[in-house]
């Protein structure tokens, strides 16, 4: 009888300091920013279409892909193929929590950047459709 009541005094402390732990929260599922969504979309379609595609007017460069970016700031560059730590010469990039998808570098003053600027608004609009060549 002693050993029964020695265990469920034991077991009724154990319950009382359970009962007075903090409770904490489980952390919150963490999902992919608009950003990266959106970057996401963008990247895969102009893989298709531009590298996948063996388009003559990508071939002399190369998609270095940086959706992986701790920065907030996912984005994908194009640099010279025989030179991949080039100079990127065009930068696809979408900021923060935003959807939006910036386009810049000296690409877009060549006449493929009227081209490349067609290409991502439709992607970034959702449309995956390779459309036309140059």
């Amino acid at each position: 009888m002693k050993k029964f009541a020695i265990v469920a005094g034991a077991a009724s402390l154990l319950l009382a300091l359970a009962a007075c732990q903090s409770k904490t929260p489980a952390p919150a599922a963490v999902g992919k920013s608009a950003s990266l969504k959106a970057m996401e979309t963008v990247a895969i379609a102009a893989h298709k279409c531009w590298f996948a595609a063996k388009d003559p007017a990508f071939k002399a460069y190369r998609m270095a892909n940086e959706l992986n970016s701790f920065s907030g700031t996912p984005r994908f560059l194009l640099v010279p193929a025989k030179d991949y730590g080039g100079k990127p010469l065009l930068v696809v990039q979408a900021t923060g929590n935003s959807s939006r998808v910036d386009v810049f570098g000296p690409l877009m003053g060549e006449p493929l950047g009227a081209r490349i600027g067609a290409d991502i608004s439709r992607w970034a609009a959702g449309n995956d459709d390779c459309g036309g060549t140059a």
